[in-house]
């Protein structure tokens, strides 16, 4: 059984939703994991409109759970740093595709192949290691380990 998120261990989060197959999004609040020790906080400013978004929010690919917040393609700014984050810093534009987590142990992984890893871990309507699910960027904010993320000079 999935552990149970505590509400200190959450963070209050708005974003847009398909509630069922029909794809249609409507006003969703829900919560976020708070930053692990190696994760960032991004306030979304930005989030790209890609065809699988639609997949996700029909259910096309049979592995869509509800209510599903697509996005995959999100650019905003960091607003919190866990303590050994080195990458970032509050303030930082940052960018996080499709895959934001995987086993790190695999050979693919130690290779620094994580996209080839047996134990992927996805943007959105899946669940992490925790339980939680990941909803993804058609949302406000969004929590990642800062190895999936990307420094957006400027």
């Amino acid at each position: 059984m999935a552990r149970l998120q505590a509400e200190e261990e959450t963070q209050k989060a708005f974003g847009w939703a398909a509630k069922d197959s029909s794809g249609i999004l409507s006003p969703f609040h829900f919560t976020r994991r708070v930053n692990g020790d190696n994760d960032i906080t991004i306030k979304i400013l930005f989030c790209g409109i890609c065809h699988s978004d639609l997949h996700i929010a029909r259910n096309d690919f049979g592995i869509s759970t509800y209510p599903a917040v697509p996005g995959h393609e999100i650019v905003g700014v960091v607003t919190q740093v866990g303590k050994e984050v080195d990458k970032f810093k509050v303030g930082d534009r940052a960018g996080v595709g499709c895959l934001i987590g995987s086993c790190g142990k695999c050979e693919n992984c130690q290779d620094d192949m994580e996209s080839y890893c047996s134990k992927p871990n996805y943007t959105n309507t899946i669940f992490d290691d925790g339980g939680a699910k990941t909803y993804g960027g058609y949302s406000d904010i969004y929590v990642v380990n800062e190895h999936f993320a990307i420094r957006i000079p400027g």
